[in-house]
């Protein structure tokens, strides 16, 4: 079989497999064409098998088994996408302790420029803004900082919203589109 990344270009042929001197045998050729269906389901299988080893390749089977490991609940309307974020979150879930880390965890969730962080470090306040581009991963997310954050600090956890910085730009035209609801928490 031959593969380019990850992707089959050709069928089993077990006919190939066989001496160039038995290949013209009838009993060869119905041997092979009836084990060449078996040998592709099987190569499908171990496909499947190896991209559940891998968060970012993981089916909807390979999620079920990773949110029953990990005690996730799916919601009907998540979409693969959002389960494998889920999971992947949930895996790389270590305490972080230090600020520099935990920024990193969140550039690595929300991308480099998907969230907002400040420590007021003198009430013990920790707030930090989800961009609305990783607005759907922000229950994840708030649930992860949660877990990982220090008990004396106080979490605020919020969607970073549009402002009049970033809308005004816009043409009035182009504004009156939309509802100032969606001017506000849209991606733009």
């Amino acid at each position: 079989m031959l593969y380019q990344l990850g992707v089959k270009l050709m069928a089993a042929n077990l006919i190939s497999y066989v001496p160039g001197v038995l290949q013209e045998v009838r009993e060869f050729k119905a041997i092979t064409t009836a084990e060449n269906p078996e040998i592709d389901s099987l190569d499908l299988a171990i496909d499947k098998t190896l991209n559940n080893q891998f968060i970012g390749t993981l089916d909807s089977y390979g999620c079920a088994r990773w949110e029953k490991i990990l005690g996730i609940k799916s919601l009907d309307t998540d979409t693969l996408q959002e389960r494998n974020f889920r999971i992947l979150a949930r895996v790389n879930e270590q305490l972080p302790y230090t600020y520099r880390s935990l920024e990193e965890r969140l550039a690595d969730l929300c991308g480099k420029d998907g969230y907002s962080i400040v420590m007021d470090k003198e009430n013990y306040v920790l707030k930090i803004k989800i961009a609305l581009s990783a607005k759907k991963n922000f229950t994840s997310v708030s649930e992860l900082l949660d877990r990982i954050t220090p008990c004396n600090l106080i979490l605020n956890v919020s969607l970073l919203y549009n402002t009049w910085d970033m809308v005004s730009g816009m043409t009035w035209e182009e504004a009156g589109r939309r509802t100032w609801n969606q001017l506000r928490e849209e991606a733009i």
